[in-house]
């Protein structure tokens, strides 16, 4: 999709002409789930044999190309994605601009911060990265699953002996962790959502969030300040820029993030990640200088 002689999809759009009944819709009613069909293509097939000519045409290109068939749909797991080019945003280009940076930018600047540790550690360090964290953490890639205490399991069978469960409970009560994860920034076009004094911004470095949740602290991991202190105490000895913030207003909703299951294992946890402007949009807004202090952060806690 990238490639400028690639073909493009779209899902078409309703003109402003026609749309006096869409016009009268709450906006989370004016677009609907089944209504999102995807414009695939529109050539008919050349064979006035065919029922679905347009159908027969597509599956075939698909064939000649990628060896697709169409029984192959059904056990397929294909994702639409905006055509965008991740882009330089403002003329001081300080700014990135791509698709799908809640939670790109934090699993990237993870990855790359244990990918460049220095030399050996005295104790171990793994970056996790899960799936489906925006419905709910589940299935067997989620944050809900065992795969994780499976892993640490395994590394605790092979360094001891006689492994036992117990070996496994004391290991995770004395982890710590890192819920790389992005805020919403403060947007000075929609102001009056954030408290703007617990607020995170673009440009002001780490954002380390306490706790999330909705209605105040449901369903969220509410970090103990010992750890947090822990973690000051390495980010300014390291020189790294870092703010506090809450997601919004408490009244206007709220989010979670997976520290609470992590934290449910018994280990310390907090979210800790980039700032974002227009958060799950399909282009969403990060500053280099946040990105770049995330993985220099995410780089100091794996060194630690």
């Amino acid at each position: 999709g990238e490639d400028e002689s690639d073909p493009i999809f779209t899902i078409t759009d309703l003109l402003p002409h026609l749309a006096s009944d869409q016009m009268q819709k709450k906006m989370s009613e004016a677009i609907t789930g089944e209504g999102l069909n995807l414009l695939f293509g529109s050539i008919p097939y050349n064979d006035d044999k065919i029922k679905e000519k347009v159908k027969l045409n597509i599956l075939n290109l698909l064939n000649e190309k990628y060896g697709i068939i169409e029984e192959d749909f059904l056990s397929a797991e294909l994702e639409i994605v905006p055509a965008f080019k991740a882009r330089d945003v403002g003329l001081d280009r300080g700014i990135i601009g791509a698709y799908g940076q809640d939670d790109r930018v934090c699993a990237y600047t993870a990855l790359e911060a244990i990918l460049d540790i220095d030399g050996t550690l005295e104790k171990t360090a793994a970056c996790v990265l899960t799936d489906k964290e925006e419905i709910g953490s589940v299935g067997n890639t989620g944050a809900e699953s065992n795969f994780l205490e499976n892993f640490i399991a395994s590394l605790c069978s092979l360094s001891v002996d006689n492994y036992n469960d117990m070996i496994l409970r004391k290991c995770l009560l004395n982890s710590r962790m890192l819920s790389a994860d992005v805020n919403a920034a403060v947007d000075p076009n929609y102001e009056g959502v954030y408290d703007k004094k617990n607020a995170s911004y673009l440009g002001k470095g780490l954002m380390i969030q306490k706790y999330s949740g909705v209605r105040g602290k449901v369903g969220a991991n509410d970090a103990h300040p010992e750890f947090i202190a822990e973690l000051r105490r390495l980010f300014d000895e390291k020189g790294i820029i870092w703010h506090t913030a809450e997601l919004g207003k408490v009244d206007q909703g709220g989010g979670g993030t997976i520290a609470q299951y992590v934290a449910n294992l018994g280990a310390e946890v907090v979210d800790c990640g980039v700032a974002v402007l227009s958060m799950h949009s399909p282009f969403e807004l990060t500053s280099k200088i946040d990105v770049f202090t995330a993985y220099n952060a995410y780089k100091a806690f794996f060194n630690k």
